[in-house]
């Protein structure tokens, strides 16, 4: 039974980690990432006795279903007419009243509370189900995964939390924990999708990296514990080496980066040239080289403008755009004949994304607020210039007076829903233009 829990703790974390070295400001990925790790360290939790511990592990139990219920969320879309609200009663009702329940079934270890606690995570996370379903408008292969493991995670939530003792704990902890990495997955694969990317690679060498330093080390460390009798001690050991190797190995990059932050500080080209190079490296896999640009609709096509315009200011990200293979990149590089570089192609892409962008200016001003200027200000300011104007402590530091201004009006007087809405029109618009300027 041991060595069921430490496997399902290894994939629970690397999982978990690898959504959250990726997630990238996405609220789906991120909090399916703290699902996960909450997940991985109750199934850590699980191997130890004491009061204490047993304690800690009954409120951490809950938590996932809590996390999931935020994930299923996240994946209703910013255009969604039920986000807002959904959002704010996950935040502000359903988490802290969550925790709140959890820790009283801890404390006073009842049979009613235990039912309460069960209805407290299990019952909000089916109602995101069928909001998100219902949002949906139809299932999908995606959606059908989500909703067969929901399910059954739920179940699984809830013997847990209401001990049926039909089967052992760890059975139960380790059912739940394959319900998880199932959702985790599919979060991940369809997010990328979303935005034209593959996974598959990328996923398989993350994958075979972090189990065979977790093998190697995880070996060495538990034929030294095992040698003699095991304890707690030893079996803490055992789960802290496993889990430090596959952080080393899925945090490779962000550990890189706080590294030469440390190293490099007062050479800030250096690292930024550093940091772009890890970022097309980690990219290169994502890019899907088989994607038929010509053939997508708009709305797809628009997706991967935003996702370009998203990563602008940052090229090792942009690699992994399939706008890259775009013919007038093409056509630019044959002008330039300096190769066919996967950075060379960002390069290109970015440059016309900004004469995209460039169009949608008025002519005769060099800044103006009328409806007229809406798609051009929504796009070019946030992001070729990168203000960010709804951050508490943004920094101003660099923008031209034409950018200040921009700022100062965004912040006065367009809220963050109406210029997420124009930036979705003006997106389609440079989608169009990019459509035009490639295959007609």
């Amino acid at each position: 039974m041991f060595l069921l829990t430490l496997v399902t703790f290894a994939v629970a974390w690397w999982l978990g980690l690898y959504l959250l070295a990726n997630a990238e400001g996405r609220p789906a990925m991120w909090r399916a990432a703290w699902g996960l790790l909450v997940y991985a360290v109750v199934l850590g939790l699980a191997a130890f006795d004491g009061a204490l511990v047993e304690h800690v592990d009954e409120i951490l139990a809950g938590l996932p279903a809590l996390i999931w219920t935020g994930v299923l969320v996240a994946l209703l879309g910013p255009g969604s007419r039920h986000r807002d609200a959904a959002e704010l009663v996950w935040r502000w009702a359903i988490v802290p009243v969550g925790i709140l329940v959890l820790v009283t079934v801890s404390v006073l270890d009842s049979s009613g509370w235990r039912v309460a606690g069960a209805a407290a995570v299990v019952l909000p996370l089916l109602a995101a189900l069928v909001v998100l379903l219902r949002d949906r408008g139809g299932v999908r292969l995606r959606d059908g995964l989500v909703v067969i493991a929901s399910l059954l995670f739920a179940l699984g939530v809830a013997a847990l939390v209401i001990p049926f003792d039909l089967l052992p704990d760890v059975l139960v902890l380790a059912g739940i924990g394959l319900d998880l990495v199932v959702l985790g997955a599919v979060v991940a694969v369809s997010t990328a999708m979303d935005v034209g990317q593959v996974l598959r690679l990328e996923l398989a060498r993350s994958v075979l990296s972090a189990g065979i330093v977790a093998l190697v080390f995880g070996v060495q460390v538990g034929l030294v514990v095992w040698s003699s009798e095991p304890d707690d001690a030893g079996r803490m050991l055992v789960f802290g080496t496993v889990g430090t190797a596959i952080a080393v190995v899925t945090l490779a990059s962000p550990l890189q980066g706080l590294l030469d932050r440390l190293v490099f500080g007062r050479r800030a080209g250096l690292r930024t040239q550093r940091s772009q190079l890890r970022d097309a490296v980690d990219a290169l896999p994502r890019r899907d080289e088989h994607q038929q640009l010509a053939e997508l609709d708009g709305d797809a096509l628009a997706r991967l403008v935003r996702e370009a315009l998203r990563h602008y200011g940052d090229l090792g990200k942009l690699v992994s755009n399939p706008l890259v293979m775009l013919p007038s990149v093409d056509a630019r590089l044959d002008v330039r004949e300096d190769g066919d570089h996967s950075l060379d192609r960002a390069v290109e892409l970015k440059a016309i994304l900004h004469e995209s962008v460039e169009r949608l200016k008025p002519r005769g001003q060099e800044f103006g607020t009328s409806d007229e200027w809406r798609h051009f200000n929504a796009l070019y300011y946030p992001y070729i210039v990168g203000i960010r104007p709804y951050r508490r402590q943004p920094d101003l530091s660099g923008l031209d007076a034409n950018a200040r201004a921009a700022f100062d009006w965004f912040r006065r007087y367009v809220p963050e829903r109406t210029l997420y809405n124009w930036q979705h029109a003006a997106v389609r618009v440079v989608a169009m233009d990019l459509r035009a300027r490639n295959w007609q």
